[in-house]
């Protein structure tokens, strides 16, 4: 990680979001430079019908419109989570929201959702797809969808969104877990969430038979959720059919054990090094509670192979960073893969579909 140390020590110097702004730059260029995808029979899954030639994918947040995948496909990872996207375009919240926790290894971040809407979403993910074919690219992208701030807690949001994108990326997720935008985590709750999966079910019918395609929908939750919302999160994807889990957001909590006294009180969701036990304990119980049948994607803290080992062992098919790559940067993804590797050899394990769920 010799290159990135340097360019770290720049990036610092500056606020955190025009750091951002400066490195989907710098990749739309061709400044940073690319990572071995790490790959082989060891690595491999296939799921909902998808390759995935090694878990390690990058979470969403990163690339909010769509704007830089190809490039992004160039940093090792098996698969890129695009948005969150919105059916009409936000700034967000006001400035500053992104908070740099460096003893933590940390951030926080109260976004809010900031994106150029759908219609610009739509055509970025549309320009991939026609790249991807033209120039037989291979990689998995995810498409993360959530609601306006001002709209209500109702499907309509997510069905719109749906419609729009539907076939235009490998499989779609829906964001109900973002402390950022007021209310929102409440449809992760009783018969909010019961309508709000009900309606995407239906919908998610109606459009496989208009494109004859299946497109795997994800329901991404948050880490801070109870016992009796973890259930009943569980019982609802099981009964609406919904293909698989991201476990999970950023956290509301955790603060007592940060060094940051800076911005250890800032509003937002924590994310990084101090959030890697509760996503763990999280995604442990929701493969347990859903008796390993749904594919989940696990989120939280991972900055080694040891890490995402940890979360393969609790019942991730599938690991995501961001964080991480800020201190890290992209150097990280292939050190993760071949790690996993030595991992999983020195357990005797011929797939990574044998460790799954071990540690349960």
């Amino acid at each position: 990680m010799k290159y990135y140390k340097l360019l770290r020590k720049l990036l610092f110097c500056i606020s955190e979001e025009k750091a951002h702004h400066l490195s989907i730059f710098a990749l739309q260029c061709g400044l940073i430079p690319n990572q071995k995808r790490i790959s082989g029979k060891i690595l491999h899954q296939t799921l909902w019908d998808i390759d995935f030639v090694n878990p390690i994918g990058l979470a969403a947040g990163y690339d909010k419109d769509a704007q830089a995948i190809e490039p992004l496909m160039q940093q090792g990872f098996s698969f890129i989570e695009t948005g969150t996207a919105t059916p009409n375009p936000q700034d967000g919240n006001p400035k500053p929201r992104l908070f740099r926790l460096k003893e933590d290894h940390a951030i926080i971040n109260r976004m809010g959702f900031n994106n150029k809407g759908v219609k610009n979403y739509k055509t970025n993910l549309q320009h991939w797809d026609a790249y991807k074919h033209q120039k037989g690219k291979y990689g998995v992208v995810g498409a993360n969808i959530g609601k306006n701030k001002d709209s209500p807690n109702t499907p309509e949001d997510y069905l719109t969104m749906l419609n729009e994108i539907y076939g235009l990326s490998d499989y779609i997720t829906i964001n109900i877990s973002s402390p950022n935008t007021p209310n929102l985590r409440q449809m992760q709750q009783g018969d909010a969430l019961e309508e709000l999966l009900s309606a995407i079910a239906k919908k998610h019918e109606a459009l496989k038979e208009l494109h004859n395609k299946h497109i795997p929908i994800m329901v991404k939750i948050a880490p801070d959720l109870n016992k009796d919302e973890r259930k009943a999160i569980a019982q609802s994807i099981i009964q609406h059919k919904i293909d698989g889990m991201i476990v999970g957001n950023t956290t509301v909590g955790q603060r007592e054990h940060l060094k940051n006294t800076r911005y250890k009180e800032e509003v937002g969701g924590l994310s990084g090094t101090p959030l890697f036990k509760l996503s763990t304990d999280v995604l442990a119980d929701m493969y347990k509670l859903t008796e390993g049948k749904i594919p989940i994607i696990a989120a939280g803290g991972v900055s080694s192979a040891e890490d995402a080992y940890i979360k393969i062992k609790n019942g991730a098919s599938l690991v995501q960073i961001y964080s991480s790559l800020i201190y890290h940067g992209f150097e990280l993804v292939p050190k993760i893969n071949k790690g996993l590797i030595r991992l999983l050899e020195a357990d005797g394990h011929e797939n990574i579909t044998q460790a799954i769920g071990t540690d349960i």
